[in-house]
């Protein structure tokens, strides 16, 4: 097992929103899992929705007013979108640093800590009890919370950007990486060109 600090600078992710969507080694607490080679990608599955539902109802009875928001994030909140087969959602809780208010309960529960990134926005990850979920924990105000939004809404709504980023997955998925952050890195070019374009629309 890892230790949980660790140095992000820069952090690769701060130009790569989907970082939610990888496992990444540096600040893993469980290092447990084999490096992935090629990457799955798979069509859109329909109940990908119903599966975050499921998991957000879970968490907001186990938490209560501790969970401040919890969204459907990453490619599998895209309908339409070709995916690894894991549903991404974001949980913004007051303070993500202060573990022992949230991970106790959550862990009595079946989630497992699997990183925890304190020189990365405070980031912490659980893998959940049985869906094969990404369960990403925030603080309230911090900045990646806005970009991971403002990057699914993009793809949601505009076919081209959504198009473009599916054709970038395929291509890369047929690679061979020796961790799936390397693979995550190598979109980040793609996906800033997406988010760029979303912040022009804002104005």
């Amino acid at each position: 097992m890892a230790s949980g600090t660790m140095s992000k600078e820069p952090h690769p992710s701060d130009s790569n929103p989907e970082h939610t969507e990888e496992e990444t080694r540096t600040g893993a607490v469980d290092e447990s899992e084999p490096s992935p080679g090629r990457i799955l990608i798979v069509d859109y599955d329909p109940q990908w929705p119903q599966l975050f539902a499921r998991e957000a109802d879970r968490i907001r009875s186990l938490l209560g007013s501790l969970a401040l928001r919890i969204e459907h994030v990453g490619s599998t909140s895209v309908p339409g979108l070709s995916a690894k087969p894991i549903v991404d959602l974001l949980l913004v809780v007051e303070d993500s640093a202060q573990e022992d208010a949230y991970a106790p309960v959550l862990g009595a529960a079946g989630y497992v800590l699997r990183i925890r990134e304190p020189h990365w926005h405070q980031h912490r990850m659980f893998k959940g009890p049985d869906t094969d979920i990404n369960l990403h924990v925030f603080s309230s105000g911090c900045q990646e919370i806005d970009r991971l939004l403002l990057f699914r809404d993009r793809l949601r709504g505009n076919a081209a950007d959504r198009e473009l980023y599916a054709r970038t997955k395929t291509v890369l998925s047929g690679q061979e990486w020796a961790s799936v952050q390397n693979y995550a890195d190598a979109k980040t070019a793609v996906i800033q060109e997406i988010i760029g374009r979303g912040l022009l629309d804002r104005k």
